[in-house]
């Protein structure tokens, strides 16, 4: 089960690799497997539609049960897919690297984090390193 205190752990470390790695300002948000929002977090001087964009790859992430990662690829592939995945999702779903799946024993998914402010590829280092720091593993895509 995920809870705040690991939310909290996956946040904290997440930013702290943005910091340490000279990112930009990072929004970081903690989803549910049901992708309800557990915490979320904006370092100072990000941006307003931040906290939409993070929830929107975890939120994709859960939705299609894959890695933002590889929605990103299928997108590429199949763009009309996507599209329409996303149209079902009524906009909720942003289609790039940085929304991680949390799995826990057995490859079971417990929820999904979502980053946003820097590349998407830096997103997702990121987010992998807080979902490790939890004691997680993680599931880009």
């Amino acid at each position: 089960m995920l809870t705040l205190h690991h939310a909290r752990i996956i946040i904290a470390e997440a930013l702290k690799n943005g910091a340490n790695e000279g990112l930009k300002p990072l929004t970081v948000c903690v989803l549910d497997p049901g992708g309800a929002l557990i915490a979320l977090e904006r370092s100072d001087g990000s941006s307003k539609m931040r906290p939409d964009i993070a929830i929107g790859k975890a939120n994709g992430a859960l939705s299609l049960g894959m890695g933002s990662r590889a929605i990103h690829k299928r997108a590429e592939e199949q763009p009309y897919f996507i599209q329409s995945m996303n149209a079902l999702a009524k906009g909720a779903l942003v289609p790039v690297p940085g929304g991680v799946l949390v799995k826990g024993e057995g490859g079971a998914i417990l929820g999904a984090v979502g980053i946003t402010g820097d590349t998407s590829d830096n997103d997702e280092i990121a987010a992998i390193a807080g979902i490790e720091a939890a004691g997680f593993a993680a599931d880009g895509g």
